[in-house]
């Protein structure tokens, strides 16, 4: 869950950070919605693309299922038979407004590259 001991300006330090790594790596700096994006394509494992618009509103689906699976509200159920995850809610998300919303998806983002930058 949210890290209470962690203040603001850590947790927007620690945004920053990521944003410019990423903007290293891609050549611009991306929005949360191509972070979603970036997440979903890793984790369906089948390469870059190409995807249709409801291909990649898919991709960003499982993403931010597999994001809020950090801290217990979807488990992966199963893959298809066209490797693409599905997840279940297991409680309802706890926000109640968009800021929080996004805030609570960026913290998830954080610790989603935290997991990937541990297991290189």
């Amino acid at each position: 869950m949210l890290d209470p001991q962690e203040t603001e300006a850590q947790f927007e330090h620690r945004w920053w950070e990521l944003m410019t790594e990423m903007r290293v790596r891609f050549g611009k700096k991306p929005d949360l919605n191509a972070l979603l994006l970036l997440i979903g394509v890793q984790e369906l494992g089948q390469g870059a693309g190409p995807f249709t618009k409801e291909q990649k509103q898919d991709l960003m689906h499982i993403a931010t299922c597999r994001l809020f699976s950090i801290s217990g509200y979807y488990e992966l159920e199963r893959v298809d038979q066209e490797g693409w995850p599905h997840y279940r809610l297991l409680q309802q998300l706890p926000f109640s407004n968009l800021k929080e919303q996004e805030r609570m998806l960026k913290w998830h983002v954080l610790e989603y590259f935290d997991e990937q930058n541990a297991e290189e």
